[in-house]
């Protein structure tokens, strides 16, 4: 799935189909979704139970792909004659995240993959990325045959996840919905 999907079903369509027990999300207006912003998801909850909360979509990126983008930003640094503490440019280096879990065998997912950290993610359709006959960017939506039924894909969640999202608002802790 790419960064792009939407959902037109509210709160009690979702709490009905995951046999959630309690939602606390409003009334969720019909909406596309995009990587950074609060999007609903459905975890299990302190209690053992079910619950639809809003959760903000991104997932920690890696440290080696974090290491790179420091480095590199060094070298340009660097390259105009400015001096560079690495490990403060590190530690301030924007972690944008990563939207997609591809390689479950990796050493950076594994502590995310167990029950505790699972979740549904609700949709009615998502895209991938796909060009016109002019060659301009245009999504392709891919949905459940019918009139946009909900469905779910499998997720993440990373509660407690503390970066720097942008350098303007530096360290942040992105959470779930208080529960």
């Amino acid at each position: 799935m790419c960064n792009l999907y939407t959902l037109r079903k509210g709160p009690s369509a979702i709490l009905d189909l995951a046999r959630a027990m309690r939602g606390d999300v409003g009334n969720l207006e019909p909406r596309d979704i995009y990587p950074d912003y609060p999007a609903p998801i459905v975890r299990t909850g302190a209690g053992g139970e079910r619950e639809l909360v809003l959760a903000r979509w991104g997932l920690p990126s890696s440290k080696k792909a974090l290491l790179d983008a420091a480095t590199t930003r060094a070298e340009k640094l660097r390259a105009k004659g400015k001096e560079v503490e690495f490990g403060a440019l590190l530690a301030m280096e924007p972690d944008s995240g990563t939207t997609n879990v591809r390689n479950t065998a990796s050493a950076h997912w594994k502590p995310w993959l167990g029950p505790a950290n699972r979740a549904l993610v609700p949709f009615t359709a998502f895209s991938e990325p796909g060009r016109d006959a002019e060659g301009r960017y245009r999504p392709i939506w891919f949905s459940l045959p019918g009139d946009e039924p909900l469905a779910f894909f499998a997720g993440i969640q990373v509660p407690q996840w503390s970066s720097v999202r942008k350098i303007k608002t530096g360290l942040e802790t992105l959470t779930c919905s208080p529960s």
